[in-house]
């Protein structure tokens, strides 16, 4: 009895062990190395990745034989966008260069979810985004064995205030589809000067109210 109990005991911690480490969270490396190990879905003779900056493109990842291409002017982010800076690919099929120019074009290039550099391919075109200054609530993923759960974020108002919030969210391994959506709030709330609803503006203007009322009163007189 006690070595089955002990047997039994040993198995619940192996079992409790596997799980935990199933479910550890890691953290994307950086939109460059997402990017890079995405698995593509469309049969190429080669193709590249290519990220812009400035108006000079710098070739990140080149897979197949070098190929002559033409400087694409627009392109995609899956991360936090800045001004004058985007990724694009180009890749052969018979001899023929196509661009991947935009997130959908990008869904297309990836197709079904062969890991979790193309769950989050999957995810960007929904406008979730990995934010590589805030990793850890908005760019880390864990998974079991039916989906990939991604901590991302999504900027949800460029108007007053600028707000970004996260989310945990599950993509099923073998459909691709987005299965569930947790919201955990926000983590960037950022009021402009000129916003009419900043607290800190509001508070002012009460304050300068306050003073305005005081000196409208009339003094008492003493008698």
């Amino acid at each position: 009895m006690i070595r089955f109990t002990y047997r039994f005991g040993l198995f619940i911690f192996l079992f409790g062990g596997i799980f935990c480490f199933a479910q550890e969270k890691k953290q994307f490396s950086s939109v460059s190395g997402i990017l890079q190990r995405i698995v593509p879905n469309i049969k190429t003779d080669t193709w590249i990745l290519i990220h812009q900056s400035g108006g000079q493109d710098k070739i990140i990842k080149e897979s197949g034989a070098k190929k002559e291409y033409v400087t694409q002017s627009t392109g995609f982010n899956i991360g936090i966008e800045e001004e004058g800076e985007f990724y694009y690919i180009v890749y052969f099929s018979a001899g023929k260069a196509e661009y991947v120019t935009n997130l959908d074009g990008l869904r297309t290039f990836v197709g079904k979810v062969d890991g979790i550099e193309d769950a989050a391919v999957i995810a960007s075109t929904e406008g979730y985004i990995i934010d590589e200054e805030f990793k850890d609530l908005a760019g880390n993923y864990s998974e079991d064995a039916n989906n990939y759960y991604l901590d991302l974020g999504k900027l949800t108002s460029r108007e007053c205030p600028y707000q970004k919030k996260h989310f945990t969210i599950a993509v099923n391994k073998s459909s691709g589809n987005i299965t569930n959506i947790k919201d955990n709030g926000s983590y960037i709330e950022l009021y402009y000067k000129k916003c009419t609803n900043n607290p800190r503006l509001l508070k002012l203007e009460k304050k300068e109210e306050s003073k305005d009322d005081s000196k409208k009163k009339p003094a008492t007189k003493r008698r």
